[in-house]
């Protein structure tokens, strides 16, 4: 027990010593619940501007440097997306493939009952939870967004807003990059809820994009003259991985650095992106889908090579956004409606900002965020 107790002492020191400033973090709590296995960690980054509101993140790997940092970016994606939150995120350690439901669920329901007080962070879906598990949350202390719609909610992974939002900032990017979104070639690293939806909203005839690989943990499934999405969704459905499909040529997983394409969505793990790969990466535009997918070093080197990488509090933001709008009892189309010109608004706004002062995207989105975060804080009592 002692041992448990001094090491998240040591992890609160380390990112407070590397990361802490002026916007945060206001708050880092850990769970922990040896009779259930139950170890969390909740960051609530800034705020200022409303509620944090953030996804709880289940992975065997997940610390207090990536919920942080994972925190720190809903901070700046909700001040961006004009919505009415500040910046929070959660982790649980713990492998959801590796365990039976019911251990989920009393997970999942333990940590819900040990943030109840937190009542300055809103928890909603991300990698390892998702619409069952925001049900288990409510259930025990009455909020959380990403519900099913027979509770009300706008299950995001079931409508793809943060995929829809990841089309519509492909459009908007047009003007600003040598692509033209019909007849584009895409790769998608990490082809889960983000990927699928995304590909599905690009490849919509409205859109006309071409996804010729899609990667997985297991491997990479390619064709040069493009991939069925609806036929691999459906794959991977019933087969629980890309590499089986028959509609394509199985590669590595790590194939995306060297494949030659218009259009790179990264929708999985972070820092997939660094600066061993920055430089062999073959595209025009990034659509950073997962959150924080790519290193500081990377963006610059991405940016020197004339690559756009559209950041992803900027890209992704559509599943926060639809989450805002559930939480204020709105509906899907309400939803929709705001991802759409919110999403469009902001990356016409990074884009141009950062041509015309030369910046990286994620510098240009970083000035307009914090300006706005600024402005919340000064309204704020001193003490």
């Amino acid at each position: 027990m002692a041992s448990l107790i001094e090491e998240p002492a040591v992890q609160v020191d380390n990112v407070f010593n590397k990361y802490a400033d002026e916007f945060g973090p206001e708050k880092i709590v850990y769970l922990y619940e040896p009779r259930c296995g139950l170890r969390g960690i909740v960051v609530i980054d800034n705020s200022s501007i409303g509620p944090a509101i953030g996804g709880i993140r289940m992975t065997p790997t997940v610390n207090t440097e990536e919920v942080f940092r994972l925190a720190r970016a809903m901070t700046w994606k909700n001040a961006l997306a004009g919505i009415p939150h500040g910046g929070g995120k959660a982790g649980i350690i713990a492998d959801p493939r590796q365990m039976t439901i019911e251990k989920k669920e009393t997970l999942i329901r333990q940590f819900a009952r040990g943030i109840e007080s937190l009542n300055q962070y809103i928890p909603g879906p991300d990698m390892g939870t998702d619409e069952t598990a925001m049900a288990w949350v409510r259930d025990e202390i009455r909020r959380s967004v990403g519900l099913s719609s027979v509770l009300g909610g706008i299950p995001l992974d079931q409508v793809g807003a943060t995929g829809y939002g990841l089309a519509v900032c492909a459009e908007t990017a047009q003007e600003f990059v040598d692509v033209d979104l019909k007849g584009a070639r895409v790769t998608i690293q990490g082809f889960g809820n983000v990927g699928q939806h995304a590909a599905r909203y690009l490849v919509n005839p409205k859109r006309g994009a071409i996804v010729i690989a899609a990667s997985d943990r297991d491997g990479t499934i390619y064709n040069s003259n493009g991939l069925d999405v609806e036929e691999l969704c459906e794959h991977i459905q019933q087969h629980h991985g890309v590499t089986g499909f028959p509609g394509g040529e199985v590669l590595p997983i790590d194939a995306f650095e060297t494949l030659e394409c218009d259009i790179f969505v990264p929708a999985a793990q972070p820092d997939v992106i660094n600066a061993d790969n920055a430089g062999t990466l073959k595209c025009k535009l990034i659509l950073q889908g997962a959150n924080i997918p790519a290193t500081q070093e990377a963006e610059q080197i991405l940016h020197d090579r004339g690559i756009v990488s559209v950041p992803d509090f900027v890209a992704n933001a559509g599943g926060v956004i639809c989450g805002s709008v559930e939480y204020r009892g709105g509906t899907k189309s309400n939803a929709f409606h705001e991802i759409e010109e919110k999403i469009k608004e902001n990356t016409h706004d990074v884009l141009r900002f950062a041509r015309i002062h030369g910046e990286t995207p994620r510098a240009a989105a970083l000035v307009l965020a914090q300006e706005r975060v600024k402005e919340a804080m000064s309204y704020r009592r001193a003490n």
